[in-house]
């Protein structure tokens, strides 16, 4: 997003964490703009008035590769207060004259830390205990604090796990304070940006909306614009952002890939051709993919394959449609953070999206992807601003992939027919039972695996069912939904007795990490 100039922020050095988007959110929630910039990017002719505090992330790289993350270091004496998260609490004290070196033990997970000395940082964040639960994630520490920094917090394994130079405004967290693991880790931030930085809260889903429309209106000129419509939540967010910005200059293309969820072509059509009169081009390419994808069992082909085909059919399209010079599409955050660092910095590829890592070299369309720096709850709340029913911005998360990613395995018209029915069963158990909108995400998949069952006296040798329900804040991090046994019975029997094809169904308990989302 493009800025005001005069909207004083927070300024958030990346070095490459996970987690560096968590912040910028987390200051966001508080009602304060913040903005990300690459610590390869930084220079000091970057810092100007409208930045009043600023923040190291984390990183996987550790102190002693001091060519890898090296930034512009006159930074640290421009007077600003500045916060250093786990590496960035490191990179302080190391820059100012402290010592850092490997941990004996390290720590990844939860600890606790204990209040040593009280700190504006640390405020009403203890609150009447000594101690909070937080989310480490190391294996260097501080090992000698430099002159005039005195220890506020401190863990089993980790002397200085809260500091501050009280002087030099600087503050260091061995911890993280950004993710919902951490106990109270939204006070930390909440101190850092109205106690010691003393900003005036100036952001809000207005203020985004507001934003974005400008972002999309000056990026886009007097061109046309193709969106890359699903009917989820973030393509629906989307083309209605665009429908404000540029209205008939909009061509939403809604592609039928034959792996979407039960009906969902005849809801898209009736919801943005119908009732918000949205230019919509249908295409039925149930042939095309299934085609293209005959055979394919690997992951990442199946991604790369049907991610292809997308760009190529609203290329073939675009070309129908004279003076159309972008392609729009619901990139979130977390797809960009799981498939490359969208600031550049050093991050670990989990995996490749459809819409990031399958999009071909040579492209005859600039994309506009005004959601790619927000998180699904951010894009929730914005669909509100923009007057979406609650009913599609309620929806669960859908893969751009479809079902292919939910049939490990070879794909078949078979298999696709059979996992719509599982999924369309037991997303409507959840609804029925009041349960859908308290879950995140919740899918059916079909394993490629077959099991021997008994139906009345016949021997069946058939499907297995894997139900899936998570609970997130921000899909970086899920817990399994912990459904009572009558529930699991209730769907497992609607399943197997309804649906030909599987004749036993499991549940995933397992979490984010260690596992992901989807299963491919």
């Amino acid at each position: 997003m493009s800025l005001d100039q005069n909207l004083h922020k927070i300024l958030i050095i990346d070095f490459g964490s996970q987690f560096t988007q968590l912040i910028a959110r987390r200051v966001r929630e508080l009602g304060v703009f913040s903005e990300i910039i690459s610590h390869k990017k930084i220079k000091l002719k970057n810092i100007n008035h409208s930045i009043k505090g600023i923040v190291l992330s984390g990183g996987p790289l550790n102190v002693y590769q001091i060519n890898k993350y090296s930034f512009d270091k006159k930074i640290l004496q421009l007077d600003l207060p500045i916060l250093g998260i786990c590496f960035g609490h490191q990179i302080l004290s190391k820059l100012n004259g402290g010592k850092v070196k490997q941990s004996k033990h390290r720590e990844f997970g939860l600890a606790n830390v204990y209040k040593k000395n009280s700190s504006l940082l640390t405020t009403n964040f203890f609150g009447n205990k000594k101690s909070k639960q937080v989310w480490m994630s190391h294996a260097d520490q501080v090992s000698k604090l430099p002159k005039n920094f005195k220890v506020v917090a401190s863990s089993t394994n980790s002397k200085f796990a809260i500091v501050e130079n009280k002087i030099k405004k600087y503050y260091g967290i061995q911890f993280h304070p950004e993710v919902t693991h951490t106990e109270n880790g939204k006070k930390l931030i909440s101190n850092f940006i109205f106690l010691i930085c003393k900003i005036k809260k100036n952001w809000s889903s207005k203020d985004q909306k507001n934003q974005l429309i400008k972002d999309v209106r000056k990026q886009v000129g007097t061109n046309k614009v193709i969106c890359a419509l699903s009917g989820g939540v973030d393509s629906s967010v989307v083309a209605q952002l665009l429908n404000k910005a540029i209205g008939k200059k909009l061509y939403c293309i809604f592609v039928n890939t034959g792996l979407l969820r039960k009906n969902e072509e005849v809801q898209v059509v009736k919801t943005f051709k119908k009732r918000l009169k949205i230019n919509l081009i249908y295409v039925n390419a149930e042939k095309e993919f299934l085609k293209k994808l005959k055979n394919v069992s690997d992951p990442e082909k199946k991604r790369k394959i049907i991610g292809n085909l997308f760009i190529k059919i609203f290329e073939r399209y675009a070309n129908k449609i004279k003076n159309v010079k972008f392609l729009a599409q619901g990139t979130l955050y977390p797809d960009l953070i799981e498939s490359k660092s969208v600031t550049g910095s050093q991050t670990s590829k989990i995996k490749s999206h459809h819409n990031v890592g399958g999009l071909p070299k040579k492209m005859n369309l600039k994309l506009v992807e005004p959601l790619k720096f927000l998180f699904k709850d951010e894009v929730r709340k914005l669909g509100l601003e923009l007057n979406l029913s609650r009913e599609i911005i309620s929806r669960h998360p859908f893969p751009g992939p479809g079902l292919a990613i939910r049939m490990p395995g070879i794909i078949t018209n078979e298999k696709i027919n059979i996992l719509k029915e599982a999924d369309y069963y037991f997303i409507q158990a959840l609804k029925n039972h009041d349960l859908y909108n308290k879950i995140w995400q919740a899918y059916a998949a079909l394993l490629p695996v077959k099991t021997v069952g008994v139906m009345g006296d016949n021997r069946t040798y058939e499907y297995l069912c894997l139900l899936r329900a998570i609970t997130s804040e921000d899909g970086m991090t899920a817990d399994y939904y912990e459904f009572k046994k009558s529930f699991m019975q209730s769907i497992s029997n609607k399943i197997v007795n309804n649906i030909r094809g599987i004749n036993r169904v499991v549940y995933d308990v397992t979490s984010k990490p260690p596992s992901t989302i989807e299963l491919e």
